[in-house]
């Protein structure tokens, strides 16, 4: 078996088990999915010859131009009584070009080319799909297919428009190599501008591409690619899972988007919602052939009560054939590097984590509530995204801890490289919110940057897109509120608000990325503070782009702090690109100080110190550290430069005496100021990174 091409190595759940002994119980259980992944890929070579064409599917559904310029039609509509294509190419005839129906629920039509030659259907021109019900209804659809779609001017629905440029964009940047230290800049491209409209591709390629490189980030996480017919969901309702967002521009402009990236050395990662799709019909998935199912459970099973959204049937052999073909349609034809795959707590439990708690008990994982059709759905996206693409990266966004779900599928893991630290940003607003800078509780603060399941890797954050949005507060917000709207000037001195907020703003980034996880996310904007929460425009607001946007103009100004708290995390990321922390494993912690508000913390030969004391600076403080030799300070919050106060002579020469300490062989006296943060290097090693 484990030569065949599709079939994955026989499990080796014994290393899993080893890894965490209270998972021997739920041995049955990883067997049980491992099997079912394996029948799966089984079925898969027998019917269809394998994985590779199955997920070629986006070649052969839609619209596919053929070598003599006939177009070919497909689509699978089980519930249909007839299909028609109607468009721009035949007056909107809804009876002239009927599809004949296949077995298995499949339709097809060949549409040959007009006499000189050229395809029926011009590029550029609308088309639709004509549904007729066994109940008499005639529905106008979109091929769930679609390419491109776009939307008139004053329109609410979106069109079917046929893509075909005469001269497509050629991509000839490779692809990076997959980085050892991921950092990834999760961004919008519609609101990657200080205007109060919907930024393009192509603003994003020239304006903020040069940013995220300067900043260090070698990976961009795209959000809100995937078409969605209502902006204000932030592209978590898709309507066309083919179509990238036609309101950035077209599908060469993202292209040269990721091409450019490339060129750059940076990996770009599409943030993909295969957890549930738009209610729309007219424009959506929804409803398609008529039926309450086609793509979808039927309800109440096929939707989700909170999103008001549908919910794939993952059992269904078209439904994996759209869904995995679409993850190799924007490997393949857009030439992203990967995923992050969003809402995968929803999808792995039959509850959705709607009322669920997920206290930590084993239970939890395993059992009845597990969807195990939505769980050998990743399995299978993760075996066959990483056979195709050795150096592919998926991310899971799952609150609930699920074990394994960061092993690989041989091990009856879920297979995806890494998974979102959801409880770091949760952490810092409750302690923003609720405590007093004295009360800081730091050995909890330490166990929650520390508490992540071992041989998994996690990305930790200290903010992303959720506590940007309306409703809650970024972490500048949060320490600074409205003062950032008068007393962010550099020419007049810090208010007590403002430099608290300065300070802590560069402390609670750097202590996540130093000790949270094996790769780090920071929000387009959150970098450098950015002064406003972010709100699409709708209803509520009189359809408002103010807050749909980020103000980079900020930076630019030298007079206004922004520019500190932008230049301090630029040189974070780019001492981590140095001495590479984040691919080290984990940090060994060797002080926690309650009374101190002091953590100290090595990880791969760095010694971080922090001192969270609103007041308490502290002379020759001991500090442990494992190899002996001369430390040198290489990163200092207090910087005059980051909007510190410039307290730290980086001149020092840091010698360890063969005092053990704190867990550690040596130890070294150091000075730390208060509300301080430092990174010292050990001078003798020869980080080879």
């Amino acid at each position: 078996m484990a030569d065949r091409e599709d079939n994955v190595t026989v499990p080796e759940f014994s290393s899993l088990l080893q890894m965490d002994p209270y998972l021997k119980t739920y041995e049955k259980d990883f067997k049980r999915r491992y099997d079912l992944l394996q029948k799966r890929l089984f079925e898969l070579e027998e019917a269809e010859g394998g994985f590779d064409q199955f997920t070629r599917s986006y070649k052969t559904f839609g619209v596919q131009r053929q070598p003599d310029n006939s177009l070919f039609f497909k689509e699978w509509a089980p519930a249909a009584e007839a299909l028609f294509l109607t468009g721009d190419f035949n007056g909107w005839d809804k009876f002239s070009h009927p599809y004949t129906k296949k077995d298995f629920g499949k339709w097809e039509l060949i549409l040959p080319p007009k006499r000189d030659k050229s395809p029926a259907v011009d590029h550029h021109t609308k088309l639709k799909v004509v549904v007729h019900t066994k109940e008499g209804e005639r529905l106008y659809r979109i091929s769930p297919w679609a390419k491109y779609v776009n939307r008139e001017e004053k329109s609410v629905i979106y069109d079917w428009v046929h893509w075909d440029p005469p001269q497509p964009y050629n991509q000839v940047h490779p692809r990076p190599a997959k980085p050892t230290s991921l950092r990834i800049y999760e961004a919008h491209v519609g609101i990657a501008s200080p205007e109060g409209k919907i930024a393009s591709y192509t603003n994003f390629t020239n304006n903020v591409l040069p940013r995220i490189k300067d900043l260090g980030y070698n990976c961009i996480q795209l959000m809100a690619v995937m078409e969605h017919a209502y902006y204000a969901s932030f592209g978590y309702q898709i309507t066309s899972f083919f179509a990238a967002s036609s309101r950035y521009g077209t599908p060469d402009e993202l292209k040269e988007l990721i091409d450019v990236a490339h060129s750059m050395g940076i990996v770009v990662l599409l943030d993909v919602v295969h957890s549930h799709a738009s209610k729309n019909t007219e424009d959506g998935l929804n409803h398609f052939d008529g039926s309450n199912s086609c793509y979808f459970h039927s309800p109440p099973r096929g939707e989700h009560k909170l999103w008001d959204s549908r919910l794939f049937n993952y059992s269904s052999w078209e439904v994996l054939r759209f869904l995995l073909s679409n993850l190799r349609w924007w490997m393949e034809e857009y030439r992203f590097d990967g995923f992050r795959f969003d809402g995968v707590t929803s999808m792995l439990y039959h509850h959705h984590g709607i009322g669920s708690g997920f206290s930590g008990d084993y239970s939890e994982y395993f059992g009845l509530q597990v969807d195990e059709d939505s769980l050998v759905y990743l399995m299978l996206a993760n075996h066959i995204l990483h056979t195709l693409y050795p150096d592919c990266i998926t991310v899971a966004e799952d609150v609930s801890g699920m074990p394994a779900l960061c092993r690989p599928v041989e091990e009856g893991g879920l297979g995806f490289d890494y998974r979102l630290a959801m409880a770091i940003p949760d952490k810092w607003i409750q302690i923003l919110k609720e405590l007093k800078d004295e009360d800081w509780n730091i050995g909890n603060i330490t166990h929650t940057l520390t508490n992540r399941r071992y041989g998994e890797k996690c990305i930790a954050y200290a903010e992303s897109h959720d506590q940007a949005l309306v409703g809650d507060k970024t972490l500048a917000f949060w320490l600074m509120d409205k003062e950032m709207y008068t007393n962010m000037s550099s020419l007049i001195p810090m208010n007590p608000i403002i430099n608290r907020g300065i300070q802590l703003h560069k402390m609670i980034r750097l202590i996540t990325h130093g000790l949270g996880g094996e790769g780090y996310l920071n929000f387009i904007g959150n970098e450098f503070g950015h002064p406003e929460w972010l709100d699409f425009p709708r209803e509520g607001n009189n359809q408002s782009y103010h807050y749909a946007r980020r103000q980079f103009n900020l930076v630019d100004m030298d007079h206004l702090r922004y520019c500190q708290l932008y230049a301090f995390d630029r040189d974070m990321n780019r001492t981590e690109d140095k001495y590479g922390w984040l691919a080290a494993p984990p940090a060994y912690v060797s002080a926690k100080h309650e009374e101190d508000k002091v953590i100290v913390f090595d990880r791969a030969n760095m010694v971080f110190i922090f001192n969270f004391h609103p007041n308490k600076s502290f002379q020759g403080y001991r500090v442990g550290v494992e190899v002996p030799g001369k430390y040198k300070i290489k990163l200092d919050s207090d910087m005059v430069q980051y909007g510190g106060h410039g307290r730290l002579d980086h001149g020092t020469e840091f010698f360890t005496e063969a005092q053990p300490f704190n867990g550690r062989s040596n130890s070294i006296l150091v000075y730390m100021p208060c509300r301080t943060a430092i990174v010292l290097a050990n001078e003798e090693i020869d980080y080879c990174y």
